[in-house]
């Protein structure tokens, strides 16, 4: 079986086979690649002149164009997402956090890093426990709130390192 002009396939190896490029970007010169160019044109670069881009598929996952079921159009070409985000509140869901503590009233069972029967030492600027609560109570209601810094996390799918290659010969697409 022969494979299309411009076909692009994923291989599992670190070479670009016979006939074949890497979707890494690169540009091409259009005297070398007529073919190919009146397929691609300059969707992924290029001046449209002398040279057409291929398309860069590095570290990126590859959509289909169109518009599916509740999502938004996407153009052959787009890049769009995100490596890293970074959440505001109302992205967050609601949610709490449990810390069983226990008030140690001997001061010589403190400790900065605690061990079974004492406690931590509080920091000097702050005073973590509700000062009506006995021993196993909570927090104050001050001292443990919301923290939404703006630190970006990454924001990657699970991913397999293959190799995007697209054909540079072969049968020439008919239009249907």
């Amino acid at each position: 079986m022969n494979n299309f002009l411009g076909e692009i396939q994923i291989f599992g190896f670190n070479f670009a086979p016979n006939g074949w490029a890497f979707c890494d970007g690169k540009l091409l010169p259009i005297s070398q690649y007529a073919a190919l160019y009146s397929l691609v044109g300059t969707v992924y670069g290029g001046d449209g002149r002398t040279t057409f881009g291929l398309p860069n598929l590095q570290g990126l996952a590859a959509c289909a164009t169109g518009r599916g079921t509740g999502l938004q159009p996407y153009a052959l070409g787009e890049n769009f997402g995100s490596e890293t985000v970074a959440l505001i509140s109302n992205e967050l869901a609601g949610h709490t956090h449990v810390a069983n503590i226990f008030l140690q009233n001997d001061t010589t069972q403190r400790f900065a890093l605690p061990t079974p029967g004492s406690s931590p030492v509080a920091p000097a600027t702050a005073t973590p426990f509700a000062s009506s609560q006995t021993s196993n109570g909570s927090f104050a209601a001050n001292f443990v709130g919301p923290n939404v810094g703006g630190q970006p996390h990454a924001n990657q799918q699970p991913y397999l390192a293959l190799n995007f290659c697209i054909a540079l010969q072969g049968d020439f697409p008919q239009r249907p």
